[in-house]
C-alpha cells in the first residue's frame, strides 16, 4: 500500500470560465462587459445611440457574484 501524508498533497487549481473571462473585463474595483445591440443594423440607429452603446458597462450587483465565482483568479 502507499502511504500519502497530508504534506505532500497538493491543492487542486480552480478552473477559470473562459466564456466569462471572454465577456468580461476587471478593472480597478468592478467587472465591466460590452453594450449590446451594437453588432449589425447600425445604420439605422442614430449616431447618439452608437455613441452610447461604444463604452463600457458595469456587470449588475445580482450577477457579480455569480462572476466573481466563474473568476477565481480575476482578483
Amino acid at each position: 500500500m502507499l502511504n500519502i501524508s497530508n504534506t505532500n498533497k497538493e491543492l487542486m487549481k480552480l478552473k477559470t470560465n473562459k466564456a466569462a473571462a471572454k465577456r468580461v473585463k476587471v478593472k480597478k474595483n468592478c467587472l465591466c462587459r460590452k453594450k449590446a445591440y451594437k453588432r449589425h443594423l447600425n445604420r439605422a440607429k442614430s449616431t447618439k445611440q452608437l455613441r452610447r452603446l461604444s463604452g463600457p458597462a458595469q456587470i449588475h450587483v445580482a450577477d457579480s457574484l455569480a462572476f466573481q465565482s466563474m473568476l477565481p483568479y480575476s482578483k
